[in-house]
């Protein structure tokens, strides 16, 4: 006989409810990331860039429980991260917690909008994109290790 294991709603609704803002949160750090990663690579970011961040990311609805007034504040706050000289370790630690998983299609696809905003797309806009999907394809992401015991 099968063992049946019964867990209250009250309980599972307690887990969905910690767990979604804190999925949302990744998903938009590594969007948001893409996104000024992508828009900053010819040197300036457009506000049409920006735009198409924040319109796509909205009619997807990619993150509902956060608002797009804090999306525009991440993606701003992101961009001036990124001229920064740990730039990098930014880059990587946004994209971590999705790398390798199917939410890592919706990253590439998010960068793929803003790029293509402008009209143009330009030779460090290319190098961007294919840097993000290096990373989201390869990149391990933190997941707990589990230690063996001899």
């Amino acid at each position: 006989m099968a063992t049946q294991y019964n867990r209250s709603s009250t309980v599972t609704a307690e887990l969905a409810a910690s767990y979604l803002p804190n999925r949302d949160q990744d998903v938009m750090q590594a969007l948001v990331t893409a996104g000024a990663l992508i828009a900053a690579a010819d040197g300036r970011v457009e506000s049409v860039e920006r735009d198409e961040l924040l319109n796509y990311i909205d009619r997807q609805r990619f993150v509902p429980t956060i608002s797009r007034a804090s999306i525009a504040k991440a993606f701003d706050k992101r961009v001036r991260e990124l001229k920064d000289r740990d730039s990098a370790s930014v880059i990587v630690e946004a994209f971590r917690p999705l790398a390798g998983l199917s939410l890592a299609s919706v990253v590439v696809r998010t960068a793929e909008r803003v790029a293509a905003a402008d009209g143009q797309i330009h030779r460090g806009e290319v190098q961007a994109f294919e840097l993000i999907r290096l990373i989201m394809m390869t990149l391990p992401t933190s997941r707990p290790s589990v230690a063996l015991r001899s």
